[in-house]
């Protein structure tokens, strides 16, 4: 993580620590990848989501401006 991102999250190294730690045990070390796997397939699906969006609207627009 760059030092602007966690400069603005008000999160230092100690405290960045403290929360990886607390996940990992709140969850345990077989969980951890499955999550992350589950995070990447949900962020993966909304960026399509917000392509399709504006394609439609992109599409819409351009019906509409022909006359």
């Amino acid at each position: 993580m760059s030092n602007t991102v966690l400069a603005i999250a008000g999160l230092g190294p100690q405290e960045l620590l403290l929360v990886v730690l607390v996940v990992f045990l709140l969850f345990g070390a077989t969980r951890l990848p499955q999550l992350a796997k589950s995070l990447g397939q949900s962020k993966r699906a909304f960026k399509e989501g917000l392509e399709e969006a504006d394609r439609e609207e992109k599409e819409e627009k351009e019906k509409s401006s022909k006359p």
